[in-house]
């Protein structure tokens, strides 16, 4: 790069492309680095717990939506069709006034995506809030008071 020195009669209009090439070089480098990790894409397991509390599945006022490794919708452990899930769940919720909850359960290795659509079937059928259900960690037992559900699966 040139630099004049001296009596320069006038102000140059040259832009300074240095800082532009530093910014540029920056993030290229970034970009180098965080591509491979999206083509990788993101693995998430199911969570699982250890000293779980009651299970919603025991306590009759509860709505428990399971699903399936295929795909398929069951509301307190019976089988229903997945067109009917809405108006299922709409006739439910619509007749109450406070505890619009509902449990999700969903197979571990079942699509998210899957998870994601039951989620926003039930969320326009009136339910506000949705938990997710885990599972006992394997290979250990639960220590609360009145658990029935143990697991020593090693």
């Amino acid at each position: 790069m040139a630099m004049s020195v001296g009596g320069g009669k006038g102000i140059k209009a040259e832009p300074n492309v240095v800082p532009m090439i530093d910014i540029m070089l920056v993030l290229l480098i970034i970009f180098m680095i965080v591509t491979p990790a999206l083509a990788a894409g993101f693995q998430a397991t199911a969570p699982e717990g250890v000293n779980l509390k009651s299970h919603p599945e025991d306590d009759e006022k509860d709505q428990v939506l399971g699903i399936d490794a295929q795909g398929q919708y069951y509301l307190n452990k019976r089988p229903i069709r997945n067109e009917e899930l809405g108006s299922i769940i709409k006739s439910i919720y619509d007749t109450r006034t406070t505890d619009k909850i509902l449990y999700l359960k969903a197979h571990k290795e079942l699509e998210y995506e899957k998870v994601i659509d039951a989620m926003d079937i039930v969320a326009k059928s009136g339910v506000r809030v949705v938990g997710a259900i885990s599972d006992q960690r394997p290979g250990t037992e639960s220590t609360v008071e009145g658990d029935i559900i143990k697991t020593t699966i090693k």
